[in-house]
């Protein structure tokens, strides 16, 4: 049965990049997992939630990601010309959002297993629970490489901590981080503007409207999906080979 689309949503789909370890010309989000782009397995869900209020943002081959998209679905692009982080990408979309949705989930191109009805419950979380900004994070049992999701007694986010800077004791924690992120849209707009390139790579990260969240007093959730493998990216053909299987198994497809 379908879902029926909130009218209060946006979602935006981070599809910009090229992805140097996918060792191929061709971005990454036109690589095939059962026989289709990945970019259309995240249009289809995003679409299943939102309806036609879903942003692409494009980068390397522009046009050919715009084509294959819009002969499946209705949905609004944002050219990103220069990738200078996920922030920027985000910013690059913001004018392309319909007008009247409040929320805005923020996801990546490269994501395929996610399924609509775990955003369904995530963007309820976020909600009811009257968040500025919330993070989908999972539960896993090797969380080694990941940031760390540090909670409070009522569930909200208090930190994410990386691999790099965590402590013994917080390096325990299975809690990691998705990407995956739902804002109110006002806030959105506010945090956009204060996220600042003060890294290595010089580049604007999303994952900063965090800490301006916790700056500004705003309430900062997290949400704890059920299935990890949902979350997983694809950064190499290996891990590309990896969800296919992965799919093709909850399709209950013969490998």
């Amino acid at each position: 049965m379908a879902m029926e689309a909130s009218d209060n949503l946006a979602i935006i789909i981070l599809a910009a990049g090229l992805g140097k370890r996918m060792q191929s010309d061709k971005a990454k989000v036109l690589h095939e997992i059962l026989g289709k782009p990945m970019i259309l397995h995240v249009v289809e869900t995003a679409s299943e939630l939102a309806g036609g209020r879903v942003v692409v943002v494009v980068g390397h081959q522009a046009g050919e990601v715009r084509r294959i998209v819009s002969e499946r679905f209705r949905v609004r692009f944002a050219v990103q010309e220069r990738q200078l982080g996920t922030a920027h990408a985000v910013q690059s979309a913001l004018p392309f959002l319909h007008e009247d949705a409040g929320h805005v989930i923020v996801l990546c191109g490269d994501v395929p297993l996610i399924r609509p009805q775990t955003l369904k419950r995530f963007l309820e979380h976020h909600q009811s629970g009257g968040f500025d900004v919330s993070v989908l994070s999972v539960k896993i049992d090797r969380p080694k490489g990941y940031g760390r999701i540090l909670r409070d007694e009522k569930g909200h986010l208090e930190a994410i901590v990386e691999e790099a800077d965590a402590t013994e004791d917080q390096k325990k924690v299975d809690i990691i981080n998705s990407g995956i992120y739902c804002i109110e849209r006002g806030f959105l707009q506010e945090a956009l503007k204060l996220i600042q390139p003060d890294n290595a790579q010089g580049e604007f990260y999303f994952t900063d409207i965090i800490s301006i969240g916790r700056s500004a007093l705003r309430s900062v959730g997290a949400f704890l999906g059920d299935d990890f493998s949902e979350v997983l990216g694809v950064n190499t053909l290996d891990d590309l080979k990896k969800l296919e299987a992965m799919m093709r198994k909850r399709f209950g497809e013969i490998s």
